[in-house]
């Protein structure tokens, strides 16, 4: 299947940190079967901290959606809790504290990042997305 051709694919997931793990590893076996390994390590990266953020932050369900179109894969988490994320920090030095980087990391490593508020079917919540392009 060419590159070329637009799809999507949408994980739910519990909250539960177990599921950060499946996520990154379900975003790994979609990429190399979408042929595209090279966007794998960052991808991974982004989705792994959005999801954490999603599953740490709030209480109820969440999930991954990854979008493929037009040269650009782009990577959200869709959470229950409608308050909008934590502004990104400022990258520190290595070994400074592991909380409040996830945001500042996809700020870092996507060519693009934002959230919107959601509400479907009755289900109100948020959405963090980010932007990889594969050039």
């Amino acid at each position: 299947m060419p590159e070329n051709d637009p799809w999507e694919y949408t994980l739910y997931i519990p909250n539960d940190l177990r599921a950060v793990t499946v996520a990154r590893r379900t975003l790994r076996l979609i990429l190399t079967m979408h042929g595209l390994i090279r966007l794998t390590d960052t991808a991974e990266l982004l989705a792994a901290e959005l999801v954490s953020n999603a599953v740490r932050h709030t209480k109820g369900p969440a999930a991954l959606r990854v979008r493929w179109s037009a040269g650009v894969l782009r990577i959200g988490a869709w959470d229950a809790d409608p308050e909008p994320p934590e502004p990104p920090g400022e990258l520190g030095a290595p070994g400074e504290a592991e909380e409040g980087r996830g945001l500042a990391l996809v700020r870092a490593c996507a060519d693009l990042w934002g959230w919107q508020p959601l509400s479907r079917h009755g289900n109100r919540g948020k959405y963090v997305w980010c932007e990889l392009a594969a050039a």
